[in-house]
Parts: C-alpha cells; sequence; structure tokens
C-alpha cells in the first residue's frame, strides 16, 4: 500500500536491508514495530518491499520525530536483535521531502 503523506515538506526514513536465514521471530518484530511506530508522535506513514533486498520507508513530520522513535526502548532492542540475527547488511538514509507528485486510475 502507498502511504498517504501531507503535502511537503516531511522527512523519508529509507531502512534498505539483506537478510540473513534466521527468521526467529522477526516477523513477530516486524509487525510490532510497525504498530509502535504508528503511536509515535510524528509518524506519517510506511510503506515496504521484500525481495532478496527489503525497503522499508517511513515517513516522519519531523527529523525530531525521526529521532524519538530511534531513542524508543522497544525499538533499540529491536534494532540490537536485528543486528545480532536477522540482518547481513542494512543501510538507513534519512531525507526530507520537499516535492511529490503522483498517479492514481
Amino acid at each position: 500500500m502507498i502511504a498517504s503523506t501531507p503535502k511537503p515538506p516531511y522527512f523519508a526514513v529509507i531502512f534498505s536491508t539483506i537478510r540473513t536465514t534466521v527468521d526467529d521471530g522477526y516477523l513477530e518484530t516486524a509487525h510490532r514495530m510497525e504498530e509502535l511506530a504508528k503511536l509515535q508522535p510524528g509518524y506519517l506513514g510506511i510503506e515496504s518491499a521484500r525481495d532478496s533486498l527489503g525497503i522499508t520507508v517511513s515517513y516522519w513530520e519531523s527529523l525530531e520525530a525521526i529521532l524519538n522513535w530511534k531513542n524508543n526502548v522497544e525499538h533499540t532492542v529491536a534494532r540490537e536483535k536485528g543486528r545480532a540475527l536477522w540482518y547481513k547488511k542494512y543501510q538507513l538514509r534519512i531525507c526530507k521531502v520537499e516535492k511529490e507528485y503522483g498517479f492514481e486510475k
């Protein structure tokens, strides 16, 4: 699903991942992180796709909201598990969205 976002400017966090073969608790944690993020002040939406490369983009009102999400205790524990178990590699990028446009039939 494509996230419904407000008019720019806002921020995008792009989380690109390559997984290990370990699945122990991954899906449950991913779903929990999505539900927990939705409760955070400044959260605007999320989009995610996975094949051999996973890409999740979350949208936020401000850099402060992103930092608060990063510092969330439960999110920190999940991030540590990700490094230890689920990811061979990940890259995180934070971008300011200044313009957007789209199409829908």
